[in-house]
């Protein structure tokens, strides 16, 4: 027999090979129908296509049932090699177990995201999911959303005011702003009077590179203003900063509660009451079904449940 050609193999389908796989199983095409839940003449009717498929009678009626011909034996390990592999694939696809994953799991975050969550959740995958392989891509709201699209990232960690209808979130946390500063910066901590804080140096976190923040705005409104004498892409530096110059910082709270202390700095609630933002998960449409993002969000909200235990 001949290679097929495209065209013939265009001309199969799955409900084919199981039926044929069938016949050379049971013998009989009535057990065959049985067993696939389709009626005797579906079975005859699949018996014609795969016959003129193949170019060969495949099975012979005799008085104990179907016989298969030479070139049906000849097709059954390849067959079912075939329908095998092809199980296990969709089989695969539906499921997914932590602890035999390999792969790379690419997560867009910004500093924030990457101090507070990366690290906890990297613990996590190392104890349940040893295999896999964690990178992280600091991507802002647009190009983050243009990874996700594209198919270069498989999360996003952040938040987003105007959400693409492709894209699909999950709340993990609402975040807040502290004020930062050494402690003789911050003498009424955790208190500071918002003349003390208009009067201070401070340094702005922007990635962006932008020297005005949300606090701007809400102190222009107030008729207010701050001297922002340095302005930095990433949190840490900029507590570096602060506890080298003696400038003020006002960052998320969850960044400030977990890195302030270790540079030596206080921690004060912010003059004026500063908008929070939603941090969330973000991944696209197209992997809702996936198993692998469904156990990463799992994960994401473990890690959040634990959070709140800590806080409660």
């Amino acid at each position: 027999m001949s290679e097929l050609s495209t065209s013939e193999l265009r001309r199969l389908d799955l409900t084919l090979l199981l039926v044929f796989l069938g016949l050379l199983r049971h013998r009989k095409a009535l057990a065959v129908a049985a067993e696939l839940g389709l009626t005797q003449s579906a079975i005859s009717q699949s018996l014609r296509r795969l016959r003129d498929i193949f170019g060969d009678d495949l099975f012979l009626r005799r008085p104990h049932g179907m016989e298969p011909t030479a070139t049906a034996l000849a097709l059954e390990a390849p067959v079912a090699a075939a329908v095998d592999a092809l199980r296990g694939a969709l089989g695969a696809a539906r499921s997914f177990d932590p602890a035999t994953a390999t792969g790379l799991l690419r997560i867009a975050a910004l500093d924030a995201e990457q101090a507070v969550v990366i690290p906890p959740l990297a613990a996590q995958l190392s104890r349940l999911a040893p295999g896999l392989t964690l990178s992280i891509l600091p991507l802002g709201r647009g190009a983050a959303m243009e990874a996700l699209a594209e198919g270069r990232a498989d999360l996003v960690l952040g938040y987003v005011w105007d959400l693409p209808e492709t894209i699909c979130a999950e709340p993990l946390y609402d975040e807040s702003f502290l004020v930062a500063g050494r402690p003789e910066a911050l003498p009424q901590a955790p208190h500071i009077g918002l003349d003390a804080y208009c009067a201070a140096d401070h340094v702005l976190i922007s990635p962006g590179g932008d020297l005005r923040g949300v606090v701007d705005g809400q102190l222009e409104a107030m008729g207010r203003s701050r001297r922002v004498t340095l302005g930095l892409p990433a949190f840490l530096p900029a507590l570096a900063a602060v506890a080298a110059s003696g400038a003020l910082v006002t960052l998320p709270a969850r960044v400030a509660r977990a890195f302030a202390p270790g540079f030596g700095l206080a921690t004060a609630e912010p003059p004026i009451p500063v908008r929070k933002f939603p941090v969330s998960a973000f991944w696209h449409r197209r992997n809702e079904s996936d198993p692998r993002t469904a156990w990463i969000r799992q994960q994401l909200r473990d890690i959040r449940t634990h959070a709140l235990a800590l806080q409660a």
